[in-house]
């Protein structure tokens, strides 16, 4: 991959497909990249870019309380659909 993201993606119990593809979007959308004249005026997929993105539970962790953070708010593993 020459230009892209990484992107690590917390998913909470509320989350769904919706919100995924909201999320898909906004990403592809968003103008990061330089143009011709060196402004910020392309996309991921305007310079055919691409994403890594990895499931990071641990972007939910409550360590508010004690010494062992809590991960209850992220979602539950989910098999992929075949």
């Amino acid at each position: 991959m020459d230009q892209g993201f990484v992107i690590l993606v917390g998913v909470g119990h509320a989350d769904g497909d919706e919100q995924a593809l909201w999320l898909a979007r906004k990403i592809a959308g968003l103008r990061v990249f330089e143009d011709d004249a060196g402004k910020f005026n392309l996309s991921v997929l305007d310079v055919g870019g691409g994403c890594l993105v990895v499931s990071q539970f641990t972007l939910y962790a409550d360590a508010r309380k004690g010494r062992r953070p809590s991960f209850t708010d992220a979602a539950p593993r989910r098999s992929p659909s075949r």
